[in-house]
């Protein structure tokens, strides 16, 4: 069943990228709240499918491969425009290269998983990344100073406590997850023989 609920909440997380993309190529004080804006409601649609399959059951094996897949592909989008255009102060390009990276290697291993009949669904820690990184992207993304609020070094202070808690993730999800990167070997035909 691929047009369930929470699979159309995530397609249309999916979609959000190219918008937040565009949207932040004019780096002007309005289109910076509304591409903040942007990466609110894709982040409450993750909050809403991810609710709606657990209550009424539509969960689904393409859902829990599509989920993860589209958080990444928004936070991406996210940390790269933030690093690459041309307003100042910038988010510095190591952090966004070590962040996203993780999320690549994550992908990649769920990809193998998937070619071995395996379904890797989030872990916990995973989910806490999530969060900050969404409280750090927001604010980032927001930028200037409203209300007396430096949104830009409110977004940077979370996203360094969000770069600490995804490197720590990845290496436990690896960790967790090793007997799909080297699965124990078979017994040799020599082995097997002698037994």
């Amino acid at each position: 069943m691929t047009f369930t609920t929470p699979n159309l909440l995530t397609f249309a997380r999916m979609a959000a990228a190219p918008l937040l993309v565009y949207l932040l190529t004019l780096p002007q004080p309005l289109p910076s709240l509304a591409a903040a804006g942007v990466f609110f409601l894709a982040t409450v649609t993750d909050f809403l499918d991810g609710y709606i399959a657990r209550s009424y059951g539509s969960g689904s094996d393409l859902g829990k491969i599509l989920d993860p897949l589209a958080d990444k592909l928004l936070v991406a989008a996210a940390l790269i425009m933030l690093a690459a255009i041309p307003r100042e102060p910038r988010v510095p390009a190591w952090i966004v290269v070590v962040m996203v990276s993780r999320e690549i290697m994550v992908t990649g291993l769920r990809a193998v998983a998937a070619s071995r009949s395996r379904i890797l669904a989030a872990e916990e820690l995973g989910k806490y990344k999530m969060a900050l990184q969404s409280v750090a992207i927001h604010g980032l993304l927001i930028h200037y100073v409203w209300l007396h609020v430096d949104f830009f070094a409110a977004g940077m202070f979370v996203l360094w406590i969000a770069m600490i808690v995804t490197v720590w993730s990845g290496v436990d999800y690896f960790y967790r997850q090793w007997d799909v990167i080297a699965p124990r070997s078979r017994p040799s035909l020599a082995r097997r023989a002698a037994m």
